[in-house]
C-alpha cells in the first residue's frame, strides 16, 4: 500500500477541508447551543458530491473509495464533527440500498439520497437492543404483499427531520436470521417520534425516538431477501466504524491545531507554553498517536475497498484505536488551555462533547474488543 495520496486525493481532501472551514467551522458552534440541523449546508455539501461518497454514480453517487471516505470525513470533521458524523451515517444508509437493492430500489431512492433532497437514517438500536443488536423486537409481520411493522428505535441520528429510515426489523424468528431491512418513508401513517433527546454533544443533529404503530409498507420496500436484514446492517457498519473513526481524528487534529497555536500565544512563569519541554512532549506524543491511529484507519479502508478476510476485524481495530485515540488527544488539548478550554469561545469543549460519543456508537469499543478476540480465539 502506498500511504501518499494521489493528486485526486489530496484534491477531494482538500475540497473537503476547505468547505469544512468556509461553511462548517464558522457556523458549528451556534449550531450546537441553538440545536440547529443545518439541511441547506448538508445539501450544499451534497452539490459537492458529499451526499452519496461511495454510492455508484449511475444513480448520482460519486463512486469513491472507502480510503476517499475517511480523507473526507476528516476534513469535515475538523470543521463541526456532529454534521460531518450526520453525512457519515446518511452515506452508510445510501450505500445500503446501492449494495444490497434491486434495481428499481436504487432508481427511486438514491437520486434523491445522492443530491441530500432526501436525508436518511439508519434504525437498529432498541430501547432493550443495543450491544446485542441481534435480540431486537421491533416487528415487521406479512399481511398479503404489505409488512406491518411495530416497535420503537432508540438514539436515531436525525430522526424527525430525515424522510427515510432503514429499519431493521424481525420478519422471522429469534436471532439474526430472522431479521430484515426494510425501507420506511417519513409519511407513512403510524410512524412517529419521540422528543429531541438532551445530550452531551451532537447537538447540531435531532436525536430521538422512532415509533412505529401499525405502519404498513410494501413487500418491495424491504432490501435484500427476508432473514439478510441483520448481515446487511453489520456490513454498513463496517463502513461506518471508518467513517465515524475519520471523524473522530478530525475532531482530535483540529484540537490539537488551537492547543498547538495557543501554546504559542500563552505566556505563564515568563515564557510560551511552547517552551516548556514537559508540553512539547505533550503534544508531541499527541501528534504521534493521532498519525498512528490514521495509518491504521487507511490500512483498515483500504482492506474493505479490496473486501480481504480480514476486513470485519480491522474495521473494529481501527474504530477502537482511533475513537479513543481522538478522544483523548481532544481531552488533553483541553487540558492545555486551561480554563481557557472550558469556555465556549475556544471551541475545544464542544469539539471533546461530540467526540466522546464516537467511543459507544457504531457498536461501543467493547463490542469492537469482542469482533476481535472472537477472531482470534475463534469463538462465535
Amino acid at each position: 500500500m502506498d500511504f501518499t495520496l494521489s493528486e485526486e486525493q489530496a484534491a477531494i481532501r482538500d475540497m473537503a477541508r476547505d468547505f469544512a472551514a468556509r461553511e462548517l467551522a464558522p457556523n458549528a458552534d451556534r449550531w450546537d447551543q441553538d440545536k440547529h440541523f443545518p439541511v441547506d449546508t448538508l445539501r450544499d455539501a451534497a452539490a459537492l458530491g458529499m451526499g452519496g461518497i461511495y454510492v455508484r454514480d449511475d444513480v448520482g453517487g460519486s463512486g469513491l473509495s472507502r480510503l476517499d471516505a475517511a480523507l473526507i470525513f476528516e476534513a469535515l470533521s475538523t470543521g463541526c464533527p456532529s454534521i460531518a458524523a450526520y453525512i457519515s451515517i446518511h452515506n452508510m444508509c445510501a450505500w445500503m440500498i446501492d449494495g444490497f437493492g434491486n434495481d428499481a430500489q436504487r432508481a427511486t431512492y438514491l437520486p434523491g439520497l445522492c443530491s441530500m433532497a432526501q436525508l436518511a437514517s439508519y434504525c437498529l438500536t432498541e430501547p432493550g437492543a443495543g450491544s446485542d443488536a441481534a435480540a431486537l423486537r421491533t416487528s415487521a409481520a406479512r399481511d398479503g404483499d404489505m409488512y406491518v411493522l411495530n416497535g420503537q428505535k432508540q438514539f436515531i441520528s436525525g430522526a424527525g427531520a430525515t424522510d427515510l429510515y432503514v429499519v431493521m426489523a424481525r420478519t422471522g424468528g429469534e436471532g439474526p436470521k430472522g431479521i430484515s431491512t426494510i425501507l420506511v418513508p417519513r409519511d407513512t401513517p403510524g410512524l412517529s417520534f419521540g422528543e429531541n433527546e438532551i445530550k452531551m454533544g451532537w447537538n447540531a443533529q435531532p436525536t430521538r425516538a422512532v415509533i412505529f404503530d401499525d405502519v404498513r409498507v410494501p413487500v418491495g420496500n424491504r432490501i435484500g431477501a427476508e432473514g439478510d436484514g441483520f448481515k446487511i446492517a453489520m456490513a454498513g457498519l463496517d463502513g461506518g466504524r471508518l467513517n465515524i473513526t475519520a471523524c473522530s481524528i478530525g475532531g482530535a487534529q483540529a484540537a490539537l491545531d488551537k492547543a498547538a497555536g495557543y501554546m504559542a500565544e500563552r505566556a505563564a512563569f515568563g515564557k510560551t507554553l511552547s517552551a516548556f519541554q514537559a508540553l512539547q512532549f505533550r503534544v508531541a506524543d499527541m501528534a504521534i498517536e493521532l498519525e498512528a491511529a490514521r495509518t491504521f484507519l487507511w490500512r483498515a479502508a483500504a482492506a474493505l475497498d479490496a473486501k480481504a478476510p480480514d476486513a470485519t476485524k480491522l474495521c473494529a481495530m481501527a474504530k477502537r484505536i482511533g475513537t479513543d485515540t481522538g478522544f483523548t488527544v481532544a481531552n488533553q488539548a483541553l487540558q492545555l488551555h486551561g480554563g481557557y478550554g472550558y469556555l465556549s469561545d475556544y471551541g475545544i469543549e464542544k469539539i471533546v462533547r461530540d467526540l466522546r460519543v464516537h467511543q459507544i456508537l457504531e457498536g461501543t469499543n467493547e463490542i469492537m474488543r469482542l469482533i476481535v478476540a472472537r477472531d482470534l480465539l475463534g469463538r462465535g
